[in-house]
C-alpha cells in the first residue's frame, strides 16, 4: 500500500521525497559512483558529479516515487555532462593513455581491466559508450543529453565498440582471462 503524507491520511505520497533520494544514493552508492567515474574518468570529478547529482535530485523538480532510481542516474549523467561538456572530438587524435590500476570499486582484476579500457576512450566516445551500452540510452536520447546529432552518436558508438572489441581481443590473445570483462561491471540494481 502506498505511503500517505503525514499531513493527510487519505492522500497517498506519489512523489519522491528527500528521504527517498537519500536512500537511493545510499543503497546504490557503488553503481552511481562507478557511473560518475566512468563518465568523468577522474576520482575527484566523479565525487563532484555524485554530490551534484544528489543535490539536483533533492532540489529539482518533483518526480514520481517509482522513478527515483532512474532519476538519480539521470542526474548523475547530467552532472557529468555539465562538468566535462564532452563534445565530438577529432577522431584521429590520440586518447589519453591509461595504465591499468585498481580503481577501488572492490571488483576483480578483470573488471579493473574493463574500466581501464573504457577510460582509454576519448571523452565524447566514452560518454556515448557508457550511455548507450550500460545505461541503454537510444541514439536519440544520447544525442539529446550530449547536444549533438544522432550521426555523431552513431559514429562515436561505433568507435567505442570497435576500440573495446580490440582491447578484449588483445586481452584474450595475451592469455588474460577477460573474455567477458564488461559483463562483470554492475551498473543497475
Amino acid at each position: 500500500m502506498p505511503q500517505t503524507d503525514s499531513n493527510s491520511t487519505a492522500k497517498p505520497q506519489i512523489y519522491a521525497t528527500i528521504t527517498d533520494f537519500a536512500r537511493v544514493f545510499r543503497e546504490d552508492m557503488g553503481s552511481l559512483h562507478l557511473l560518475s567515474f566512468l563518465l568523468t574518468a577522474d576520482h575527484e570529478k566523479a565525487e563532484e558529479c555524485f554530490v551534484s547529482g544528489l543535490d539536483d535530485c533533492v532540489e529539482g523538480n518533483k518526480v514520481f516515487r517509482e522513478w527515483t532510481r532512474s532519476w538519480a542516474r539521470r542526474a548523475i549523467i547530467q552532472s557529468a555532462v555539465r562538468i566535462l561538456t564532452p563534445r565530438r572530438e577529432n577522431p584521429t587524435g590520440a586518447p589519453p593513455p591509461v595504465d591499468p590500476v585498481d580503481y577501488g570499486f572492490g571488483q576483480t582484476p578483470e573488471v579493473n581491466a574493463a574500466i581501464t579500457n573504457i577510460l582509454k576512450l576519448r571523452d565524447f566516445d566514452r560518454f556515448v559508450y557508457v550511455l548507450s551500452v550500460f545505461e541503454r540510452y537510444s541514439d536519440q536520447e544520447c544525442s539529446a543529453q550530449l547536444g549533438c546529432s544522432r550521426q555523431d552518436v552513431r559514429e562515436a558508438k561505433t568507435r567505442g565498440l570497435q576500440q573495446m572489441s580490440e582491447s578484449a581481443t588483445k586481452s584474450i590473445t595475451t592469455g588474460s582471462p577477460v573474455t567477458n570483462q564488461l559483463h562483470l561491471i554492475s551498473f543497475s540494481p
